[in-house]
């Protein structure tokens, strides 16, 4: 019962009421996997407020840095044509001062400047913001896997609920499993539920990253480190350790399914 009224307060208590009239167990279904593509070159989808604000405001800037490109490689052509010594005996040693180009060239980068720092300020405050979190998850990085602790549920012997979560060898991965990617252990999480992350490092300095959530947080023995999270939609989200910690830094990957509040209930009580 501390289970179940500990999930009522973080998930919708209507969606509980409608799981628990049904007539049918829906398990714990493999979904869609956002993880890295052969020869890809931009970002994962985003499934996080977070990461939707950092893929938008890296399209905002590199429109910025396609238009000075432009811009500086025009006037870069421009003067090789038209002052070129073939072209004209006339040496332009007295051209070493323009007043407009001068001031051309020092207020559009400080308007560059400042129409790139309120969008990144705004950013950075939103990913340091924890918003009064409905559960937290505790991260902790090993030579060479990751741990997790659920501070906020009891298992049957009174305890928080914990596992270790290793990489599936490449001899052991069913059809459907990535290679270096899924672990035998996922951390498993509801969706629109505001989730607070506490990473820190057992041994090494480890770095705790999902690139579709957005997180990249260093995970540093003897020190806490937090992040928050709010997932949008349903999925299984690969990482990565993301500091170098030792020949099998490689090895170590991470990988969150968010799932439904209905099935994210099932899985608490199985685990508890």
């Amino acid at each position: 019962m501390q289970i179940v009224s500990t999930i009522l307060s973080i998930c919708n208590a209507s969606s509980f009421v409608q799981f628990i009239a049904g007539s049918s167990f829906v398990g714990l279904d493999t979904i869609y996997n956002d993880a890295p593509e052969p020869w890809q070159i931009g970002f994962q989808d985003g499934a996080s407020p977070t990461q939707e604000g950092i893929t938008e405001l890296h399209d905002t800037i590199f429109f910025y840095l396609v238009v000075i490109g432009f811009g500086v490689l025009w006037v870069l052509s421009s003067t090789i044509v038209n002052f070129k010594s073939t072209k004209s005996q006339i040496v332009y040693k007295y051209a070493n001062h323009g007043t407009l180009i001068e001031l051309i060239w020092t207020i559009t980068p400080a308007i560059v400047l400042i129409a790139i720092a309120f969008p990144s300020f705004k950013l950075l405050y939103l990913m340091d913001e924890v918003i009064s979190p409905s559960m937290t998850i505790k991260a902790v990085g090993h030579q060479w896997y990751w741990s997790y602790e659920y501070s906020d549920f009891i298992n049957e012997d009174g305890e928080s609920i914990e596992f270790d979560s290793y990489m599936v060898p490449e001899t052991d991965l069913e059809d459907g499993q990535l290679r270096l990617l899924d672990v035998d252990n996922r951390v498993v999480v509801p969706v629109d539920t505001h989730i607070r992350f506490i990473v820190t490092g057992q041994d090494v300095i480890h770095d705790f990253a999902v690139p579709s959530l957005g997180l990249k947080v260093d995970a540093c023995p003897g020190r806490l480190n937090q992040a928050s999270v709010l997932i949008e939609r349903e999925g299984v989200y690969y990482g990565q350790c993301s500091e170098i910690c030792g020949v099998y830094h490689g090895f170590m990957p991470i990988a969150v399914e968010a799932v439904s509040p209905e099935k994210y209930l099932a899985w608490i009580d199985s685990v508890a």
